[in-house]
């Protein structure tokens, strides 16, 4: 380990790409930063350092992160850009003979960053693998008004599709005391809602020792906690008893996220999901028993290898039938070394394309039904940013975006909003005095 050396004036850019999960890790690393001294600027300024977090779970993640590796290079010519996550870990060449890059990290090395920043090598790649469990929060410092806090990561799943059990590893999480110290700490930053992450955090219990509820049950003891949101939960993880304990305390947010990918029973099992059609029937039911005001988000794949014109009618008309809200589709990616690559029955490009856009439409569709329901009622606003238009934005607790006109500052405040339109899957309002 090196000695903690303070930077005099010197900046530091990041650029965060994929999951919450991304997004908790690098505010971790940006702490790091700033207490050595760095200036955090915006992506695209001038800086001494620019780090980009990757993501690889599509063809266009990778595009992406390509690009903003183009981008800080052009802005910050002299910097030192340090490239660092899953795409990283996943395919290192491919960046290490991109121009300008110094430096490039896998999924565990990328919190050694310190390490490895003053090397005077021309170019150093560290992708080992590691068991290690690296905890991560973002927050207020951050310019969150959200925190993510991880507690999981790694995956013990073999879905056939899915990279990122090779990118992150096996399935490990954070000690229960750990995680609440971390949460203290969040909210001492002035951080009022709190999003546990982490790649599958249905497999907390099974990593740690401790059941998920019993985790968020502490957790939502914890003076200063205002709100508290779950990430992607696994269908086949989410159970009653979590529910129950997160009913219990109105700090927990009616709003789930549940992945579905195929409403076909045929294709979840080509994927190699770990529940049926119906079981995922059961467990969206089961969410709206104990919240039914919830919003419920979704992911799916659209163009999986063998998926017919049929079973995609059965995945639409599925999300037709139960009271998702926010849909996530994604063209399916062939990813090398996952079962699905090896697959031979292929769909074509324009038919995947066709597909997602034919989701995409239904989705926001949905979405706007689902924010007219609740015209005419009121709900906590957690306010965040103001937009181009000057309008303040937040989201509800049921996660939909709402718009407030107010000459007040209200960012990280929780204000309750009497809803009173909705327009293209927002919400308009007014503060209530």
């Amino acid at each position: 380990m090196h000695e903690q050396k303070l930077a005099i004036n010197k900046k530091v850019a990041f650029h965060t790409l994929g999951c919450r999960l991304n997004f908790a890790e690098t505010g971790s690393i940006i702490q790091g930063f700033r207490q050595r001294g760095y200036d955090v600027v915006d992506f695209g300024q001038q800086a001494d350092v620019v780090m980009v977090n990757t993501c690889t779970v599509t063809d266009q993640a990778d595009s992406t992160c390509r690009n903003l590796i183009r981008k800080a290079q052009k802005s910050s010519p002299e910097a030192k850009i340090v490239v660092v996550g899953c795409y990283a870990q996943m395919d290192p060449q491919a960046i290490a003979r991109m121009e300008g890059v110094d430096l490039i990290l896998g999924t565990s090395e990328k919190y050694k960053v310190f390490d490895y920043l003053d090397e005077d090598s021309e170019q150093l790649i560290k992708v080992d693998h590691s068991t290690d469990f690296w905890g991560a929060a973002s927050g207020v410092g951050d310019g969150h008004t959200r925190a993510f806090l991880k507690i999981q990561d790694g995956c013990n799943y073999i879905c056939s599709f899915c990279i990122i059990p090779r990118a992150r590893g096996r399935s490990r999480a954070i000690e229960p005391k750990v995680a609440v110290e971390e949460a203290k700490k969040l909210l001492v930053s002035g951080v009022k809602e709190i999003v546990i992450s982490g790649v599958n955090i249905g497999e907390y219990e099974e990593a740690s020792g401790t059941p998920l509820w019993e985790l968020m049950a502490r957790l939502l003891e914890l003076d200063g906690l205002e709100r508290l949101r779950l990430s992607s939960v696994e269908p086949n993880t989410i159970t009653e008893q979590l529910l129950k304990t997160l009913k219990q305390s109105p700090k927990s947010m009616d709003h789930f996220h549940l992945p579905l990918q195929s409403g076909s029973d045929e294709m979840l099992v080509s994927m190699r999901r770990k529940y049926s059609v119906e079981e995922y029937r059961y467990k969206i039911a089961m969410v709206k028993d104990y919240y039914p005001d919830s919003g419920i988000g979704a992911d799916i794949i659209l163009g999986h290898p063998g998926e017919t014109q049929e079973e995609f009618l059965k995945t639409f008309n599925l999300l037709r039938e139960l009271p998702i809200t926010h849909f996530h589709p994604f063209p399916f990616s062939k990813r090398q070394g996952t079962l699905s690559a090896k697959m031979t029955n292929a769909i074509p490009q324009q038919t995947k394309k066709e597909r997602v856009r034919a989701i995409t439409m239904f989705g926001e569709a949905k979405l706007q039904a689902f924010a007219e329901e609740q015209v005419g009622r009121s709900n906590n606003v957690l306010f965040e940013t103001r937009n181009a238009q000057g309008l303040w934005e937040g989201y509800t607790t049921n996660f939909v975006r709402v718009e407030v006109n107010s000459s007040a500052e209200l960012k990280n405040q929780i204000l309750p909003v009497r809803l009173m339109n909705a327009q293209f899957g927002k919400l308009q309002g007014e503060l209530i005095h």
